[in-house]
């Protein structure tokens, strides 16, 4: 179990680091990933907006990380949640699968984050 912390803890710090120099670098520059995606069909994908949303959620502003990507600002609890559960069941048990019901709620996010790249087309945001 010791070994099974060290490598999230390990992990966890390595995300936690290259997100926050992206971060940083994003908000300094102003240079982001573009969007392949935007770039090919001039559409938004349904993850458009992602980097705009955290650097705001950087500045504590939350009206425009809505904005920027409603849909994923309003399911980050329930991911965060899925991932802290997936985290305790791997230090715990050992083990990196979820159950039914975990595995059904991560389809379902799936869904919500999809369909909202439709609509996000379909009403022009």
């Amino acid at each position: 179990m010791r070994e099974r912390i060290k490598k999230v803890i390990l992990i966890g710090a390595a995300v936690l680091l290259c997100g926050c120099a992206y971060a940083v670098f994003h908000i300094k520059t102003g240079f982001g990933v573009p969007c392949v995606f935007h770039l090919i069909t001039g559409w938004n994908c349904p993850g458009c907006g992602i980097t705009r949303m955290f650097a705001s959620l950087f500045r504590h502003d939350l009206a425009s990380a809505f904005r920027s990507n409603a849909a994923l600002l309003c399911l980050l609890p329930g991911l965060l949640a899925l991932a802290a559960y997936w985290i305790y069941r791997y230090i715990r048990y050992g083990t990196q699968r979820y159950p039914k019901a975990a595995e059904a709620v991560c389809w379902a996010l799936a869904g919500i984050f999809i369909s909202w790249g439709v609509v996000r087309n379909l009403i022009g945001m």
